[in-house]
């Protein structure tokens, strides 16, 4: 590679890496600056900054793309990131670009939400500490950074669900979330510190070049895989430790959407990011599989049942995250890795759009079809889909599993066909439905690339039984649930479903229990409102 080629590549790189630096920056500037003038300017850098961290970001993708056809090495890239510390690959490209993105989105409808907010000034540092945070977790190539910086959103974060402190719910959801987020940093770094035990290293491209110590395994590799798979379920909200998850909706409504579109999503990167180090399939892709999967029954027919339109998002993000771990858990990395790009932005719409979310269901729905007429186009369009499937199995990886839930969707799809509609719109409807079939396989290979290959990926039957029954479960209680509320029985179960089944119970009365310790004040003491550093005796 000739000089001036060189010093372009490592000034984009350069320049990338110093982006989220400058967002810290900036968040330290905003927390000590005074001047409403001064911080107004703040939040007009701070978007500035996020446009341009995408920018590099696509720009960095451009490269990646054009690397393999310029003649040189094709790890070049690569090894000109690792003198900054820098991971440049396809999932670091894809996840840096989105949440930039959103973060910009967020930040802009924040501005325009918080303008009259008294929690306005507090905002912004800690929404730009957490992104800065997730961008360097995204970028590293150091294990220990990693799971630094997965502290660090954990923690701006929490000043964030605590932005309203005089909300004594919203400051109890907060510390709960705290508490679970403090285990799952726990779990981070005891994975991290097992998997150098087993390759002498913290730097995660040296663990995938050397295949001679992932091929041969060890207890250290097992345990990191189990621990990573028991923080990656806390930090996802999955059953039974997603109570906190429907709590903090008390949270401003640009909070919620950082946390569903973004925060929430980085137990799945975390696995993205890390399964090349492990060999094939392990006990925590097992435990992603079953308490993803379980989570993911639950939480759909849950989110069935609600009324409230927050706690329907809640349920949805839980459902979705358990939709992507079950991923993970059977190997589809870029399945999940695509679930995990389209829920961000989607989610992050839905919180931000969630007003107009209200107003629109309060108009009067379109007429349901009869339920046999449902079922005949449901069944119709599935047949189809399948038929696709089965001429082009690799449209899903050759996976039954997966093949099954791309039909369920498009069945279900189907069934929102409404009554009075022309055999023609029908027709047109069934069609769009069954599109979803080459339109995943459009994404698939769009994002196929960014992903590592797994050689001698092997899943074993047991996970396929596992997957299978999960997968016919969801189906059942779906069409029990939509078909037979005329039933006592199955209107017992809604209720019950109402409640997510009360599976939170448990650990949410541990959390509480903590919750409300770490929240008492001595009686003795109070704080001065114009002096929030200063303790005064109480009289």
């Amino acid at each position: 590679m000739n000089p001036i080629a060189e010093f372009s590549l490592l000034s984009i790189l350069a320049l990338w890496l110093l982006l989220p630096v400058g967002l810290f920056l900036l968040a330290g500037l905003t927390g000590w600056l005074k001047n409403p003038l001064k911080v107004n300017h703040c939040w007009r850098l701070a978007g500035w900054a996020l446009l341009a961290s995408m920018a590099v970001s696509v720009v960095m993708g451009i490269l990646l793309l054009i690397q393999p056809h310029t003649g040189g090495d094709s790890n070049r890239l690569a090894a000109l990131g690792g003198r900054f510390g820098l991971y440049p690959d396809g999932i670091a490209v894809w996840m840096a670009t989105m949440v930039a993105f959103i973060g910009w989105v967020i930040l802009r409808f924040a501005d325009n939400y918080l303008s009259q907010d008294p929690g306005r000034d507090r905002f912004l540092p800690w929404f730009l500490v957490t992104v800065a945070s997730v961008l360097v977790l995204v970028f590293t190539n150091h294990l220990l950074i990693l799971a630094g910086a997965w502290i660090g959103v954990s923690l701006a974060l929490h000043h964030l669900l605590t932005l309203y402190q005089d909300r004594p719910q919203a400051r109890m959801a907060a510390v709960q979330k705290f508490i679970v987020s403090r285990v799952g940093d726990a779990l981070v770094v005891s994975g991290v510190v097992a998997l150098y035990l087993h390759y002498g290293t913290f730097y995660l491209p040296d663990m995938i070049q050397n295949e001679s110590a992932r091929a041969g395994g060890s207890t250290a590799l097992t345990v990191a895989s189990v621990v990573l798979a028991l923080a990656a379920v806390l930090k996802c909200a999955q059953i039974p430790f997603h109570g906190w998850l429907i709590r903090v909706m008390e949270a401003p409504t640009p909070v919620s959407a950082l946390l569903h579109a973004g925060v929430i999503n980085l137990g799945g990167f975390l696995w993205l990011r890390l399964f090349p180090v492990f060999d094939g399939f392990t006990a925590g892709h097992m435990i992603l599989l079953v308490i993803g999967g379980m989570t993911a029954v639950v939480a759909v027919l849950t989110m069935m049942t609600q009324y409230s339109v927050k706690h329907a998002l809640a349920w949805s993000t839980c459902a979705q995250m358990g939709f992507m771990l079950f991923e993970i858990g059977m190997g589809a990395y870029t399945l999940a890795l695509l679930h995990l790009l389209a829920h961000s932005l989607y989610k992050a719409h839905s919180f931000l759009a969630s007003g107009r979310t209200v107003a629109v269901s309060a108009a009067t729905p379109f007429p349901e079809s009869p339920s046999a007429n449902r079922l005949s186009w449901a069944g119709l369009t599935g047949l189809l889909a399948a038929a696709i499937l089965v001429q082009f199995p690799w449209i899903v990886e050759n996976n039954p599993v997966f093949g099954a839930l791309l039909v369920l969707a498009v069945s279900a799809a189907s069934m929102g066909i409404p009554a009075g509609a022309t055999k023609a719109v029908k027709l047109k409807l069934a069609g769009l439905a069954v599109l979803l079939v080459p339109l995943y396989s459009l994404l698939h290979f769009l994002i196929g690339p960014a992903v590592p290959e797994q050689e001698g990926f092997a899943i074993p039957g047991i996970a396929l039984g596992t997957g299978a029954t999960l997968v016919t479960l969801l189906a059942v209680c779906s069409l029990m649930i939509v078909f037979g509320a005329r039933f006592p029985a199955t209107r017992a179960l809604g209720v019950h479903f109402r409640q997510g089944l009360y599976l939170e119970l448990p650990f949410d009365r541990l959390t509480r229990f903590l919750a409300a310790e770490a929240l008492k004040v001595p009686a003795m003491f109070r704080r001065v409102p114009h002096h929030p550093f200063r303790l005064e005796e109480r009289s």
